[in-house]
């Protein structure tokens, strides 16, 4: 059974561009600009742009091209661009190895584009001793669902309104219903996979279990580690998550009985069973999510590390209306609460399946907390701050997320195409 595959180009089938945005700037109006503001030129510019113009005679007409690519850019998601989702300064200029322009997106811009299917923009910039122009295309992203995932879909559809309604709510206002179709056939097959994965797992050798994952980024986890207040993982139903994390941990045996999931029993009991006791025997702790804030807290105290799962459903009084990809969903208050009270750092964590069948660990910078007067904001602030981290690690790899989860259980279905 092949695993399911989002991907850019391949070798048999690349992709065209689906969009075209070009912008003409005049240099004299950026030499204006430079002119009137020449310490702030960070408010248009990154810092790697304004050392790429160098300070030379064409500096100008080089900052005017990369002006008119930031534009161009924003040209491509007009949407997100009039709500301000996005702005020119989520856009930069590069260059690669070999001198070409390339685009460098922040976080935001990165998550519009994977609602969109966008895989990356290929830029080209040009100027007269007048005029400096910027063409952007989008390169969409190939979704190639497996075989066995098409037949999931059509014979075997368990939650496929639940999965396709999740999918037209992200994607439906910027991608085709035939996308939408592919992306949840490439689900279907995701899950095969997983349940093949799972029965597969427990005949594996430790070192067999250790080689099937790799972990990227560990230091970040590490340095956290070192802070001694503890670390809470943020974290979703990404990849195969239980092989990724029950694998991940023999690259850093040292930690055993210092990671604890943070966990609510799931159906059928007998799964929720086989999870727990698989999670205990690899070496971490687990906790229940119900009534557990002050064994939380203690863990925390001691400098161990707690598991935090974010990506559910919660219901009030645990669960707070916080906006998930534009929409408002229920989302637990807990982790913001204990992070602001502890100060243990959020460090958010992903994992994903690659084509040849191995899995990413991979751990990411700690988030920085937001800080409000008004406390009732300050949760709401750091925990909408989370739910971009989701939102980020799941357009990475939208087919292996766990769609069939009722994320937005007390919104109205999706307006969509």
């Amino acid at each position: 059974m092949q695993s399911p595959n989002l991907t850019q180009a391949t070798a048999q089938s690349k992709p065209l561009p689906d969009g075209c945005a070009v912008d003409t700037v005049d240099i004299s109006r950026i030499a204006r600009l430079v002119e009137a503001m020449p310490d702030e030129l960070e408010k248009l510019f990154s810092v790697q742009e304004i050392t790429d113009a160098g300070e030379g005679a064409g500096r100008i007409a080089s900052l005017a091209a990369r002006f008119a690519a930031k534009e161009a850019c924003l040209k491509l998601f007009p949407r997100e661009t009039a709500l301000n989702t996005i702005t020119a300064m989520d856009f930069s200029v590069v260059r690669d190895a070999y001198g070409a322009p390339q685009v460098a997106v922040s976080h935001a811009a990165e998550i519009v584009m994977g609602r969109h299917l966008v895989a990356e923009i290929k830029l080209s910039l040009t100027h007269t001793p007048l005029s400096a122009t910027a063409v952007a295309l989008r390169v969409p992203k190939v979704i190639e669902p497996s075989r066995a995932g098409r037949f999931a879909y059509r014979w075997l559809p368990y939650r496929r309104s639940v999965i396709l309604e999740n999918l037209k709510r992200v994607y439906g206002a910027q991608v085709s219903q035939q996308q939408i179709t592919l992306l949840a056939q490439a689900h279907y097959g995701h899950l095969l996979t997983l349940l093949k994965e799972l029965f597969q797992f427990r005949f594996l050798s430790i070192q067999q279990k250790k080689d099937v994952v790799k972990v990227e980024d560990v230091s970040i986890m590490w340095d956290a580690y070192a802070g001694g207040k503890g670390v809470l993982i943020l974290t979703g139903h990404f990849g195969n998550f239980e092989v990724s994390t029950v694998a991940g941990i023999e690259h850093f045996p040292q930690v055993k009985g210092h990671i604890h999931f943070l966990r609510r029993p799931i159906k059928p009991k007998w799964l929720s069973d086989l999870l727990t006791n698989r999670f205990k025997k690899a070496g971490f702790g687990v906790v229940g999510r119900r009534g557990s804030l002050e064994e939380i807290v203690e863990t925390l105290e001691r400098g161990d590390v707690i598991v935090f799962p974010f990506d559910q459903y919660a219901r009030r009084p645990e669960g707070i209306e916080v906006e998930l990809f534009g929409h408002a969903a229920g989302t637990y208050k807990s982790m913001a609460l204990i992070a602001l009270a502890t100060g243990a750092p959020v460090v958010p964590a992903a994992s994903w399946r690659e084509p040849d069948g191995t899995h990413v660990l991979r751990f990411l910078p700690p988030l920085t907390p937001i800080v409000d007067n008004d406390v009732g904001a300050e949760i709401t602030r750091n925990t909408r701050a989370f739910n971009q981290a989701l939102e980020l690690v799941i357009v990475r790899h939208p087919e292996q997320w766990w769609w069939m989860h009722r994320r937005w259980k007390n919104q109205p279905k999706a307006d969509h195409k």
